[in-house]
């Protein structure tokens, strides 16, 4: 994944936390979804570097595919910003199961915030 492809991938989760983008249940974790919620949310593991993606997400499968990085970009900050004041309803997460207003704000930062990391951000 290159860094335009993570501006579309981050977006495309977004996409997919506002119910605007469904994507099917998985089973990508060997552990119930409460505990890989809880140590994905609070813990202070870094997330793996190469865990497999959903394809509704990933830009090489079924992911929006880049486009112009400025309003990719600009588009994850509109995103990002919706999403923030979003008051639900929310969907269930295909991996952690059931999560609340709080945990879906923690699990938007975790995610950034592990893809930034791979870039040295």
């Amino acid at each position: 994944m290159n860094a335009h492809e993570m501006v579309c991938h981050l977006a495309d989760a977004v996409r997919f936390a506002l119910g605007e983008r469904p994507v099917e249940e998985a089973r990508l974790l060997r552990v119930p979804a409460p505990v890989a919620r809880f140590v994905a949310l609070r813990t202070p593991f870094p997330w793996p570097r190469g865990a497999p993606t959903l394809p509704e997400i990933d830009q090489e499968r079924q992911g929006t595919p880049p486009q112009d990085f400025q309003t990719d970009r600009e588009e994850l900050e509109r995103l990002m910003r919706r999403l923030s004041g979003h008051q639900g309803p929310w969907p269930r997460h295909p991996i952690f199961g059931h999560m609340s207003p709080a945990d879906w704000g923690r699990w938007a930062f975790r995610h950034a915030d592990h893809h930034l990391r791979q870039f040295g951000a």
